[in-house]
């Protein structure tokens, strides 16, 4: 037991962090990649190169955070999406490649997990629940590469193993949240922006999205708000369409869940989980845990504190 290291080099964000098993204490620090103006997305190649110049400079501003000498107990790195088979994303490779070398040079113990178990980890750790890591539960997983929700069960060896349950069909949420950003002028990743925009509109929506055994389409989102775009619609008045939209699908989401299990808690992460109105949305049904806006968005400091975790276990 004692201070693990965590990375995770995801699409958008270079992450790393400190987590004290001891006084359960976490320091972090993360960067967005840089995305040219008006673009939508980025290129695996460029995320993999933004990566290597971004890591030393994040580990640099953590060992200034920690302000003191670093000794580690362990080290771990998140190295791919998610535990279904053929997961796989260059950008991970990065941060796995770093937390090798580390590794072998200084004979620590290492450990891996998946994007979203170090999601699902962080989440739990900033809403203090922990203690779910015990028993099933539900997770959702909502971002611009995941709309999924989860059955979470103890494992004796990746601490919990995740099993998927329903996802959207086609975009994903955090898709929508930055197509729609993008057309109407925001910045990349659009989503604490059309989060502020959307909170100016005087409108209320009630969409109808297609939802098949659970599982939304959201792909009508993006086409309904290129429309509003068209016809002249206030851009509050969009962004706010976009984002009952998605409140609207994971709340179908969440209500198909509940007739399937309801005697089980569900967990909330991922970036569009800090979205204003659609936390409220959600936190109106019983049973519900939710990550910190803080660590809702991409950080490694999951992956820290399943390394702890792990380390524990042996």
């Amino acid at each position: 037991m004692g201070l693990y290291l965590g990375i995770d080099t995801s699409n958008y964000t270079t992450s790393a962090a400190l987590f004290d098993s001891v006084t359960q204490q976490v320091w972090q620090s993360r960067s967005l990649l840089p995305v040219k103006a008006g673009e939508k997305g980025i290129r695996q190649s460029d995320a993999v190169f933004h990566h290597t110049q971004l890591l030393p400079e994040r580990l640099l501003e953590l060992r200034d955070l920690f302000s003191s000498d670093i000794h580690l107990a362990a080290a771990a790195a998140s190295d791919r999406p998610c535990d279904q088979d053929g997961s796989y994303m260059p950008c991970f490779t990065v941060g796995i490649s770093f937390v090798k070398g580390l590794c072998a040079l200084s004979g620590l113990p290492m450990y891996t997990n998946s994007h979203q178990h170090g999601h699902i980890a962080a989440a739990l750790f900033s809403a203090g629940r922990l203690d779910l890591l015990s028993s099933a539960f539900l997770a959702f997983h909502v971002s611009g590469g995941t709309t999924q929700a989860v059955f979470c069960s103890p494992d004796q060896t990746k601490v919990f193993s995740c099993v998927p349950l329903l996802s959207s069909s086609d975009l994903k949420a955090g898709q929508a949240v930055d197509r729609v950003g993008v057309m109407l002028g925001l910045s990349f990743p659009a989503g604490k922006a059309l989060d502020a925009l959307s909170l100016e509109s005087e409108c209320r929506f009630s969409p109808k999205l297609s939802v098949k055994n659970g599982s939304p389409s959201l792909s009508g989102i993006q086409n309904q708000c290129e429309k509003m775009w068209k016809d002249g619609a206030l851009p509050c008045d969009i962004a706010r369409f976009c984002i009952d939209s998605i409140a609207y699908a994971l709340c179908a989401m969440t209500e198909s869940l509940r007739d399937r299990y309801p005697d089980l808690p569900i967990l909330y992460s991922g970036g569009v989980i800090s979205n204003t109105i659609i936390r409220k949305r959600l936190s109106d049904y019983p049973d519900t845990v939710f990550a910190s806006q803080e660590l809702s968005g991409d950080n490694a400091v999951g992956t820290a504190v399943l390394a702890a975790l792990k380390d524990a276990m042996l």
